[in-house]
């Protein structure tokens, strides 16, 4: 967390300092704007931070205010830059290719405040596009067939809710819709794969009786995620039970089908969680029945394969903003939807139902996975 904190914190300067000698030469502007944009830009870098303490000090109403401004702008920066960052890359192409055949290709060439104003324009409007797109909850269907699962009850429906992160910015409106498409689906079994809750826990109480409303035939099940020990582990936990799931950390219970969960790494990291072999968890529960595997991160223990049917994962948001898309698709290699892993393992990786940090998403709407296990016969997935 410290190493991820500390990236986080350069790359972030990083963007500011980018930004801000972009718009000094496109604009050659003097002390007069450039001492109240540094200020601002100082204040937007240590909004996290004052989140944080507004958080502590139970400011809640200033603290989503902080959190709403700071996380927008957060996103907002990182698609100007990345638009910034095209455009020079496109600077930089012409004047190799110039120098290259020795052409003229002035033609080409962008001037330096249009350079700066367009990628604004298009951050603009990508910003747009990114909150509406936050707010576009889409239901992903997947039918499995297998024969591990009765054959009296024909169609298992399985909902799968992943990072929703309730918190400051994430509320009740959000959580409504979410569960509005969960009930609409109609599971037999219901589960959470991770980060739930989103920073320190203000004030969720309510939000539980909604989650609590929900009540499938054969169980819902969560397990915890990175954000889940960020938020405090204990009151994470508490929140979660008192949802009505059930929580699995390195446990697993055998019921129409097996459903085994195990906690996220980030519970080990912090001492707040032990360490499970996924493949002796897995050993010991019943071959004949349709194992579903809840994990948080989309990484697969190659040891564990064979043992589970499905995996269900979230964590990624499938980069949430474009192009962090591609950042993320470097450390896993599934970023979203269904995946065959071999040995007759497969993995459904869920884009998650709300944004963590910036209120947008781009390329990356996000989703609640409907997953409907089919008889059929003495075939297996």
């Amino acid at each position: 967390m410290t190493l991820f904190l500390l990236v986080f914190f350069l790359l972030y300067g990083g963007m500011h300092i980018y930004a801000f000698l972009k718009a000094k030469t496109a604009l050659s502007f003097g002390p007069g704007i450039a001492i109240p944009l540094v200020i601002f830009m100082l204040l937007m870098f240590s909004a996290p931070f004052i989140v944080r303490l507004l958080e502590r000090a139970d400011m809640e109403s200033y603290a989503r205010i902080a959190a709403y401004g700071g996380y927008t702008w957060l996103g907002v920066l990182f698609l100007f830059s990345s638009y910034l960052f095209a455009f020079d890359i496109y600077r930089i192409f012409i004047s190799a290719v110039r120098l290259m055949t020795n052409r003229d290709l002035s033609f080409w060439v962008l001037p330096v405040r249009t350079a700066f104003f367009l990628p604004l324009v298009f951050t603009l409007l990508t910003s747009v596009y990114g909150y509406f797109e936050a707010k576009n909850i889409r239901t992903e269907h997947i039918e499995i067939k297998t024969a591990k699962i009765p054959a009296e009850v024909r169609r298992l429906r399985i909902v799968q809710i992943s990072d929703v992160h309730l918190g400051l910015i994430v509320r009740e409106e959000r959580l409504r819709r979410i569960l509005d498409i969960v009930k609409g689906a109609k599971p037999d079994i219901f589960v959470d794969t991770g980060d739930l809750v989103d920073g320190q826990l203000l004030k969720l109480n309510g939000l539980s009786d909604l989650l609590r409303d929900v009540n499938p035939k054969y169980g819902k099940f969560a397990i915890t995620g990175n954000h889940e020990f960020y938020a405090g582990v204990e009151q994470a936990i508490s929140f979660i039970r008192d949802s009505g799931f059930t929580l699995l950390r390195g446990e697993s219970v055998s019921g129409i089908i097996n459903v085994a969960g195990v906690d996220d790494p980030a519970g080990q990291r912090l001492g707040l969680s032990r360490k499970v072999s996924e493949k002796d968890l897995l050993l010991g529960l019943p071959k004949d029945k349709f194992t579903l595997f809840l994990k948080h991160r989309p990484l697969i223990d190659p040891g564990a394969l064979g043992l589970f049917d499905l995996q269900l994962s979230g964590h990624v948001h499938k980069g949430q903003i474009f192009p962090f898309t591609i950042l993320t698709w470097l450390y896993y290699p599934v970023l979203s939807g269904f995946a065959n892993m071999g040995d007759g393992s497969y993995l459904y990786e869920s884009r998650g139902a709300g944004t963590w940090g910036p209120p947008m998403r781009v390329l990356a709407p996000p989703e609640v996975a409907v997953i409907d296990l089919v008889y059929a016969g003495p075939s297996i997935l």
